[in-house]
């Protein structure tokens, strides 16, 4: 039963990142580490961060884009992946990724995720002025059933928190460059999130309680408002 958890979101590519991340979370006193996925179509070494994250046992679910790379589709997004590209040992390692796993923490059973339970591209969004709400069904289903208390999925490359009455939903964000890169450490005896960041330096940037009152509480996704303040963490 975990109590502190890394969690590393969408690493496309980015090894550099990815060290300075595992790095900084072996001296963080975390239980277990976890990644979102979608490990290739970046700028970095692929190889070396499927080396990583096998050398610091990250549970790491598979992303749309590593299926997509399997399937040979979608090869036109920037900075692509091919199958050509990957050592014999990353290729093993992507073919072998699970698209969802349970995992018991302190607060409860935690579904690790990239978009939602085995659909990898599915968003949550409860909607706000500049973008509409997006619901989820098998979300809705995961809430109704109470077999889980956090999900943390990916995807979306935002580390946000979006909070249900049963249930609270921890985007990992993106290792990636463009998209304000970071990592967030999950205490579940202490009931809080934080983000950190790595520019201009690594530094701690946002820290919330995953239960939060004051925060706006939705039943499930069809109780999406598009009037939602959104909880992230960053700086």
């Amino acid at each position: 039963m975990f109590n502190r958890i890394g969690i590393i979101g969408d690493v496309h590519a980015e090894d550099e990142h990815l060290q300075q991340a595992l790095n900084f979370l072996d001296t963080a006193d975390v239980d277990v580490l976890l990644c979102t996925g979608d490990i290739v179509d970046g700028r970095g070494d692929v190889n070396r961060c499927c080396e990583l994250l096998l050398e610091h046992n990250v549970m790491t679910v598979r992303g749309n884009h590593d299926r997509w790379l399997l399937q040979d589709k979608a090869r036109h997004v920037p900075n692509a992946h091919f199958i050509h590209d990957l050592s014999a040992t990353a290729l093993d390692y992507i073919q072998t990724l699970p698209t969802q796993l349970s995992i018991e923490t302190l607060s409860g059973q935690l579904m690790l995720c990239h978009g939602v339970a085995d659909n990898d591209l599915q968003k949550i969004w409860p909607g706000t002025e500049r973008m509409p709400a997006e619901r989820s069904k098998r979300l809705d289903e995961i809430i109704a059933s109470e077999e889980y208390n956090l999900v943390i999925n990916g995807h979306m490359h935002y580390r946000t928190m979006i909070n249900f009455r049963s249930l609270t939903v921890l985007n990992a964000g993106t290792l990636r460059g463009e998209h304000r890169p970071g990592f967030s450490i999950l205490d579940c005896a202490a009931d809080t999130i934080t983000g950190y960041e790595f520019y201009p330096q690594l530094q701690q940037v946002r820290q919330h309680a995953v239960i939060k009152h004051e925060n706006h509480v939705f039943e499930n996704t069809q109780d999406f408002d598009s009037d939602w303040q959104p909880v992230t963490l960053y700086a």
